[in-house]
């Protein structure tokens, strides 16, 4: 088989040929059934190794010149993002070529996708403010119980990359740090050694 597109870190396994971008695109935006941004669908494909960035961002700007995938402006934690979304088009190639990619690149692409779409709602049912002080930041962390806040909290921090330490590392478990929480002021011994283990 001829490869006909750049290769630059891309593993082995991963895909080398224009087709098979386009097809991993098609196929993954058929999978999850919701909107990724251009920059989401780029980090699935670069995380994994699995084509070239400039590659992947050429097959989408063709893609959505010739109508094989649709864009939306969707809403994401309260960022306008143009994304894109699959259309009958989309699902009749994902559906009718599918089986032509390995089945470890669909699998991979697939469950990094629904990783990245957890954590968006992670992000957006869980938010984090970080606000600016005299003496550094104060990150505000919010742990959603649906209508309401089920806890939040602050925390002084010195600088804004340790503010975004914080909240990415909030944004990773919100869950635990509410039990963990909960279990320190409950004085819940045998739950924090549980959840320390």
């Amino acid at each position: 088989m001829d490869f006909d597109a750049l290769t630059g870190g891309v593993e082995p396994g991963g895909l080398r040929v224009k087709n098979d971008i386009r097809l991993l695109i098609c196929y993954l935006l058929s999978s999850i059934n919701a909107p990724l941004s251009k920059q989401d669908i780029v980090q699935i494909m670069q995380e994994n190794s699995l084509a070239n960035y400039f590659e992947v961002m050429d097959s989408l700007s063709e893609m959505i010149q010739k109508g094989t995938i649709d864009t939306v402006s969707f809403n994401q934690l309260n960022e306008k993002e143009d994304c894109v979304i699959c259309n009958d088009i989309t699902r009749n190639i994902a559906k009718q070529l599918d089986s032509t990619l390995p089945i470890s690149v669909r699998d991979c692409a697939v469950s990094a996708a629904f990783k990245l779409l957890a954590k968006a709602k992670r992000e957006k049912e869980n938010h984090v403010d970080i606000i600016e002080t005299k003496q550094g930041y104060q990150v505000e962390c919010h742990i959603s119980g649906g209508e309401m806040d089920l806890m939040s909290f602050k925390i002084y921090v010195p600088d804004i990359y340790q503010a975004r330490m914080v909240k990415e590392k909030f944004h990773e478990n919100p869950q635990r740090i509410y039990s963990i929480l909960l279990a320190s002021v409950t004085d819940d011994k045998e739950l924090l050694s549980e959840l320390f283990q």
